[in-house]
């Protein structure tokens, strides 16, 4: 057979890349890219002889993982397959082909668009059917708007938006279409907003995220009735958030009624590739235009959307740019031509199939947990919003959103706990975005997202159409996702219920302040507040934020299992300690007592060190003065014959003068200029300070055991495999105490001496030692055996 070289090249080319960029580090030394990268981050003036292949993609590559760090884990790529590489490679060969001559140009698109219209019609059960291929998931809509404008307003193509004023066209859409979708139409078609319709979901019967048919029929009535022109109506096959869909059938007959156009989109659209269709989203082949995006769903790269349409004048959809003479926008099918050959049908419908498969196994795997209970029972841990409601359908929706919701206590007079404190709602949105974001990190291959809901708030979504394909999800992995979910609902649980113990135990200290951010995901947040009221509000600003820093990494190096932070990132309190998440056998009492007397013990010791920095500075000025004035008295005593330096030692030598003015020794403790004489006659000063004690916790704990844990707990497994052997422990310390080297003792006292010329030469006395904050002599002492005699400290 006969190959063209160019095509063997490319798909060469093709796999040599793909290896290059999906290898994360060179082999040989995994940093070197990176180093090279570094040094040549900033990009210069182009080679004259430029770069071979290799080089551009290793380029490529490092600009790819510029940002990885090494202690960190890098993010999961989209598993690129060979059905990747088949998408690829067709970017690759609409390149070339659009090198051919006009005619076989011509008639290879024209084989190409065909063919793939062909495929996706049968596919997708939709009969006598075209295609447009488009990037943006949101042009299909937009070319179909202009079509139904070009066919509901015949002058529209020569008098333009003038024809629209006669009557104002009208376009209805659900409240739980994509956000945006509406505004982005309007301005494309330069539609005022009061064209957009949005018609509500059911409030009394029904799914609350299913459109309102019969609100809307009213709707349209009255607009007909104003003299508007009913165009277009947009329903979901899977809404964006939940994944519900809409009564298409009961839809399809109301746009019939009123001559409205109606196109749907969602991803439940992709289950019509199976077998066994549920009728809601059977009834989606009988609509007028509907959305496909195949590249998630099969896990395709790059390749477009698909949006496929019914209409017999050909002439409007050119003119609506559904159609182009163009060949090379015809080419944008390439890519998926490729793919969808490679796949096959059964490649295609097990793929979608898998998809389904996995939804109904984590649905099942969570209505028979123990403490995980379905939306219809009032005293649910996780209350389901979605897949539920579809009863009647024998096919559920590909689409599982739960919420974690509290769990039914005694403590709470027998009904659940929901709605006991102020600020639930938002609290437990704050928890469920937390429990996704920790299920996104333990089982990445899950493809879990958060999403926001009007009536349920915020909930955990499984979505595998959209995820499963480019993560390679497996049933291994839903069942991973369930077994950590059993493990994160109990830490909720402990959490939501001991919120209210940590704010009652902060409200019984004066120091603490309670910050209420219903936005955390914890414990909660404190504040501790300086008992100094004289200060002014700046520097007292200044007091509360350095207190707090210091306390917060004082907290950190505990020996605890729980995580203090300085919160969100763009929260709105500042200057806080706040709490993650508490376990079972968290001791409140004791956590809210420890952060009080750390904080107590930072503002004690910021302000010693003031008002010791204050009484030194006056202490100086005093000596500074003093010593001025006891020169002076020296001076009296002496006389001048003394001051000249020959005469003066002669004199000294033979008739040796003995001063009345005595030393001075400067206590810190007590802020005082005091004299040396007691000092040199009793060889010992008294009055030292004592060095404060450090407050510990009353509280013993065993070998093992976490701070803030209450003994026997159930959940502290180190505490109980530990506590004989920490009993004896603790027995044995009791009866002979360990001995503690003493902690170094501050100096206390600065001895000041007046100046002189010249000092006669005394006989040196047996300095004084300082001992426990006083001063003595040094006497040799026995220590017992083991034990190093304590470093004494000497001065005058």
């Amino acid at each position: 057979m006969m190959v063209d070289p160019t095509l063997a090249e490319m798909g060469k080319n093709l796999n040599e890349a793909m290896k290059i960029l999906e290898d994360g580090r060179n082999a040989s030394d995994p940093d070197a890219d990176r180093r090279q990268f570094s040094r040549s981050s900033i990009p210069g003036p182009l080679q004259g002889d430029g770069q071979d292949v290799a080089s551009i993609l290793q380029l490529v590559q490092n600009l790819m993982h510029e940002d990885e760090e090494e202690d960190k884990p890098s993010h999961r790529m989209q598993n690129v397959g060979e059905q990747g590489h088949m998408a690829l490679l067709g970017h690759s060969l609409a390149a070339y082909i659009s090198v051919l001559d006009r005619e076989r140009l011509r008639k290879l698109i024209t084989r190409i668009a065909s063919d793939t219209t062909l495929w996706l019609c049968r596919l997708f059960r939709y009969e006598s059917g075209s295609a447009y291929y488009h990037e943006d998931d949101r042009e299909g809509l937009l070319k179909v708007c202009r079509l139904v404008i070009n066919t509901r307003y015949e002058d529209y193509s020569t008098e333009g938006y003038t024809v629209l004023n006669s009557r104002q066209p009208v376009i209805y859409q659900s409240a739980t279409c994509r956000p945006g979708l509406g505004q982005h139409l309007c301005s494309q078609l330069a539609l005022p907003l009061s064209s957009l319709c949005t018609v509500p979901c059911n409030t009394m019967f029904g799914s609350q995220h299913q459109m309102d048919i019969a609100l809307l029929d009213k709707l349209i009535r009255e607009d007909v009735e104003t003299g508007k022109l009913p165009l277009l109506l947009i329903a979901n096959a899977g809404t964006p958030g939940a994944g519900h869909t809409d009564k298409l059938g009961r839809l399809k007959e109301l746009c019939e009624q009123y001559g409205m156009w109606l196109h749907i989109e969602g991803v439940n659209l992709a289950t019509l590739a199976l077998w066994e269709v549920s009728s809601p989203v059977t009834a989606a082949t009988r609509s007028d235009s509907m959305t496909l995006t195949l590249g998630p769903w099969l896990g395709l790269p790059a390749v477009p959307a698909v949006t496929l349409y019914r209409h017999e004048d050909p002439a409007l959809s050119l003119a609506a740019g559904l159609t182009s003479s163009q060949p090379v926008e015809k080419l944008r099918a390439l890519p998926l031509w490729l793919s969808l050959q490679y796949l096959g049908h059964d490649g295609i419908v097990e793929k979608i199939r898998h998809a389904v498969e996995l939804s109904q196994q984590l649905l099942e795997k969570l209505k028979t947990l123990a403490s995980i209970k379905t939306s219809d029972e009032l005293d649910s841990e996780i209350s389901f919003v979605d897949a539920l409601t579809m009863v009647e359908d024998e096919l559920n929706s590909p689409v599982v959103v739960f919420r974690f919701s509290q769990e039914t206590s005694a403590e709470s007079s027998g009904g659940s706990v929901e709605g006991y404190f102020a600020g639930e709602r938002e609290v437990l949105d704050s928890l469920n975005r937390w429990l996704c974001e920790r299920l996104a990190q333990l089982v990445p291959a899950s493809g879990v997202d958060i999403v926001d809901l009007e009536d349920e708030g915020t909930c955990v979504r499984f979505t595998p159409l959209m995820t499963a394909a480019a993560l390679g999800t497996q049933r291994s992995d839903v069942d991973l996702l369930v077994e950590r979910l059993t493990e994160l609902v109990p830490v909720l649980n402990c959490t939501l219920r001991l919120r209210l113990d940590f704010r009652e135990e902060v409200y019984r200290h004066s120091a603490l302040s309670y910050i209420e951010d219903l936005s955390w995901p914890g414990l909660g947040a404190v504040r501790y507040e300086p008992r100094v009221e004289e200060l002014t509000d700046s520097k007292r600003k200044l007091e509360v934020e350095k207190i707090n820093s210091e306390l917060l990494v004082k907290l950190g190096d505990l020996d605890a299992d729980l995580i203090f932070s300085t919160g969100l990132e763009f929260g709105p309190e500042k200057d806080c300690i706040f709490i993650g998440m508490a376990t079972e056998d968290l001791d409140v009492a004791e956590l809210v007592d420890t952060i009080a007397a750390l904080g107590r013990d930072i503002e004690e010791n910021g302000r010693l060190l003031e008002n010791m920095t204050e009484v030194v500075r006056k202490g100086i000025q005093e000596a500074e003065l003093q010593l001025q004035k006891d020169n002076q008295d020296k001076l009296m005593e002496e006389g001048v014959l003394r001051q000249i330096p020959l005469v003066g030692s002669v004199l000294n030598w033979f008739s040796p003068f003995q001063s009345t003015v005595k030393g001075r020794t400067f206590n810190l403790a007590a802020g005082s200029l005091d004299s040396t004489e007691p000092t040199y006659s009793m060889k010992a000063q008294t009055g030292g300070l004592a060095s404060p004690e450090t407050p510990t916790s009353s509280a013993k704990r065993l070998p093992g055991q976490r701070l803030f844990r209450r003994e026997g707990a159930g959940g502290s497994d180190s505490h109980s495999e530990t506590s004989s052997v920490g009993q004896a422990e603790d027995f044995s310390r009791e009866r002979f105490p360990q001995p503690t080297t003493p902690s170094p003792v501050p100096d206390e006292a600065v001895s000041v001496v007046p100046e002189s010329p010249e000092t006669p030469q005394v006989p040196a006395e047996p300095e004084p030692t300082q001992e426990n904050g006083e001063f003595g002599t040094q006497e040799e002492e026995r220590q017992p055996d083991g034990q190093d005699a304590p470093v004494e400290e000497t001065g005058r």
